[in-house]
């Protein structure tokens, strides 16, 4: 309960007084009050506490009832993918409830590559990338669909009063995904197209635009700071601060927002990383086997630490607006 009311002090405090270094806007015009409540939310935390967070997914086990179950807590953030058309409405649905609960949604997209279908594999199929830009191509038809369909999703969003930490087109510079197969042109053009596209034609305003890169960041994947909010990297080894991959982050990047963690298969030590400077502002465990094989002890003890937050000890984020 101490704890509890500490946090609740803290986060009540006057912004200007949490602000250490973030005086950026949100990068979409006219963002939503829940989105702005929530970015002003994230960089009062930043460099003080860690958000925890967990993947969700619609099949095998249910992570946040796991998670409940092993740790008596939920995650402060909850995670979901548009990968299957078939799972979406499910996908939408459950996001709206988990920032109805107080929680905190993330959104990506394991992007189908244009004219090959969705599905994971999908999304790894090397396709030529300039068709995507070549009006008449089934590329460039089916690119348009993909972001048509998928900002239809969004809105359903929006008309709900929910933000979302908005992750498309993930781990850009990794060569795996299709829209990280060709150059850095190519993606950034990708992604700039997204945004024109959901920002200014479709007016989604509730997204907090996320950039994710792979362990190894590159400033070739870099659409420019007026197309994203935040920037951080995904990496599925076993070091427990990654302090290498967030120092990169901040070389591309800069250090005047939060830094995110956006995936991870080992979580990061919240001591090390805070006693070393690196100040993950969440980290997201993958879903299925990666939480259920996790050590037990290991997880207690991180979703009991004093400087990571659960859902319970949020606070109002609407007091942020």
């Amino acid at each position: 309960m101490m704890r509890r009311i500490i946090i609740i002090v803290i986060a009540l405090c006057t912004l200007s007084q949490l602000r250490a270094k973030n005086n950026v806007d949100l990068v979409t015009p006219n963002a939503s009050k829940e989105a702005c409540a929530l970015w002003n939310y994230l960089c009062d935390i930043d460099g003080k506490y860690m958000l925890s967070g967990q993947m969700w997914s619609p099949w095998g086990v249910d992570e946040l009832d796991y998670l409940k179950k092993v740790t008596g807590k939920y995650p402060a953030l909850c995670g979901h993918d548009l990968i299957h058309e078939k799972d979406n409405a499910r996908e939408i649905e459950l996001l709206i409830d988990w920032w109805k609960k107080g929680g905190i949604p993330t959104l990506m997209w394991h992007w189908g590559a244009p004219g090959k279908g969705e599905g994971y594999e999908q999304s790894k199929m090397k396709i030529d990338i300039d068709r995507c830009f070549q009006k008449g191509t089934v590329e460039y038809e089916a690119m348009w669909s993909d972001l048509k369909r998928i900002a239809d999703w969004l809105t359903v969003l929006r008309d709900a009063n929910v933000p979302v930490l908005w992750r498309p087109m993930h781990e850009c510079d990794g060569n795996w995904f299709w829209y990280s197969k060709g150059t850095g042109e190519h993606f950034k053009k990708l992604w700039i197209t997204m945004f024109n596209y959901f920002t200014k034609e479709r007016k989604l305003n509730n997204l907090i635009w996320v950039l994710c890169h792979t362990g190894n960041p590159s400033a070739d994947f870099d659409p420019g700071k007026g197309y994203y909010d935040l920037a951080g990297a995904d990496n599925y080894g076993k070091d427990r601060v990654e302090k290498g991959m967030y120092d990169k982050v901040l070389e591309i990047h800069g250090n005047d927002r939060p830094v995110p963690f956006h995936e991870c298969g080992t979580i990061p030590d919240p001591d090390a990383c805070f006693e070393l400077g690196v100040n993950w502002i969440w980290w997201m465990l993958w879903h299925t086997n990666h939480l259920t094989k996790y050590d037990k002890t290991e997880l207690n003890r991180i979703y009991h630490h004093d400087r990571v937050l659960t859902l319970d000890e949020l606070p109002d984020i609407m007091k942020y607006k």
